[in-house]
């Protein structure tokens, strides 16, 4: 049994009836934390300093799609449109396994190295079952904890999910992992005839798995309603961005424990829009943070948070400027709303609640260690708002199940110029396609983008598409 105790930092723990820091001890016993508390002294543990250091829950990036690292900032300046076509519409297609693998190993030590600790993988290019294996042979072997949410390419509306893979990988790699979890990257109703929806909800409630779908702008269609006269919505559904729903069909799907999954910087620049964040505090819940694609944004969960949390400031200070002439005389939401919208409810989203989100004896030890002596940090009169602004070079340590995954700046037992080289190969490849200019190429993306304009119209117009 391996024992540590770490000491001398200040804990941010996010456990309910906690204080929002406190200078305190926590011992770790294998991949769990066993005691809190002050001047713990336990027999044969390794002694950690973290004095000058802040330490907070493991982050959790509930929504981002490895696969696409190859493809980083290809699309900074892209719109939705635009990173439809390429992206799913030009290149996706044309993924190896290896092209797979190699994305998602980069993806996911990425993500440790920002301080996440969990992933959503949104995995929607499972070309074929080698294509899903090499994806999470890459997550195996980062030692990152992932929920692995199997989708397959776009297709029609009535394509059903591929539940034979979904089996398959139930009573195999996943079956194997104490960190991989699967869960299913579906349609969901803006994108599948209601038949089809159903179908897929069902499935993942029959299996006891986390069932995540998109929607993007677009009044709810024929497909809502009918997940609801099913009563299919529950805690196993997730919906990312989830904007074009009214404040009664989020109030209604609240109840019903579906959890939502914002991506505030992506959605912002792309296009998607972003009003899912008030309108879920309206509803008095919370969203879960991602990033969504390296195509267009960094994958710092961080980053989102600080963004979502300005532009709802932002808000409140335009409709009190509205209302009685001033900005709000008070900062609302706070910074630790913020943090706990990338720890706990990142955590809640992924249905991991009872093992990961805050720190406290019982639960998994995943945890980050920020160097709260660093220059832009010091002096860190408020841990909690010096650990939402940290950096990527404030993230000194990063701790997976009891195992430092992260350790002085830099991973662990990871060759990262190897990795970066193969990223580099696999993605140049990919760059070549879109950027090619010869007349069948421009014509080619012509044609693409002309049949993705004609989906998101329908998308938008009915929801159900």
């Amino acid at each position: 049994m391996a024992r540590m105790l770490l000491r001398g930092m200040r804990l941010v723990s996010l456990a309910p009836n906690r204080p929002d820091s406190e200078n305190i001890d926590l011992l770790i016993e294998d991949d769990r934390i066993v005691s809190m508390g002050q001047y713990l002294n336990p027999h044969d543990a390794e002694l950690v300093d973290l004095t000058g250091r802040i330490v907070i829950p493991g982050l959790v990036n509930a929504h981002l799609h490895t696969w696409q690292s190859a493809l980083r900032f290809v699309g900074g300046d892209w719109s939705l449109l635009e990173y439809l076509a390429h992206t799913h519409g030009h290149v996706a297609r044309r993924y190896r396994q290896g092209d797979m693998h190699t994305g998602t190993l980069a993806g996911a030590l990425n993500q440790i190295n920002c301080g996440t600790t969990t992933i959503g993988d949104w995995c929607h290019n499972c070309l074929t079952p080698g294509h899903a294996d090499a994806a999470i042979d890459a997550l195996t072997a980062t030692g990152i904890r992932a929920v692995f949410l199997h989708g397959a390419a776009h297709g029609g509306p009535t394509r059903p999910h591929d539940m034979r893979d979904i089996d398959r990988l139930l009573r195999g790699p996943i079956a194997r992992s104490p960190l991989l979890t699967l869960g299913m990257a579906i349609k969901g109703p803006q994108l599948s005839a209601p038949e089809v929806v159903i179908a897929d909800l069902r499935a993942a409630v029959e299996r006891g798995i986390l069932a995540s779908m998109h929607q993007s702008a677009g009044e709810p269609g024929p497909g809502w309603d009918a997940v609801e006269a099913a009563r299919l919505w529950g805690p196993h559904a997730n919906i990312v961005h989830g904007t074009g729903l009214s404040d009664e069909w989020v109030t209604k799907l609240v109840h019903a424990g579906v959890s939502f999954t914002s991506t505030p910087e992506n959605e912002l620049g792309q296009g998607h829009c972003t009003a899912i964040t008030e309108q879920l505090l309206r509803a008095h819940a919370a969203p879960s943070l991602g990033t969504d694609t390296d195509t267009a944004v960094s994958g710092e969960v961080l980053t989102a948070a600080r963004i979502a949390l300005a532009r709802q400031r932002g808000l409140a200070h335009d409709q009190q400027l509205h209302r009685t002439g001033m900005s709000a005389p008070t900062a609302s939401p706070t910074s630790k709303q913020a943090l706990s919208w990338a720890t706990v409810h990142g955590a809640r989203a992924l249905g991991l609640a009872d093992r990961i989100g805050h720190l406290s004896p019982g639960m998994q030890a995943d945890l980050v260690v920020i160097d709260a002596r660093a220059l832009n940090l010091c002096p860190a009169h408020d841990p909690v708002a010096a650990a939402l602004h940290a950096s990527i070079a404030n993230i000194e340590a990063v701790m997976i199940a009891g195992r430092w995954r992260k350790r002085d700046y830099a991973l662990v037992d990871i060759d990262v110029d190897e990795v970066t080289n193969q990223l580099r190969l696999s993605g140049e490849r990919f760059a070549e396609k879109i950027h090619a200019s010869g007349p069948l190429a421009r014509t080619r993306r012509s044609v693409v983008r002309r049949v993705v304009r004609r989906r998101l119209r329908r998308q938008i117009g009915s929801g159900s598409s």
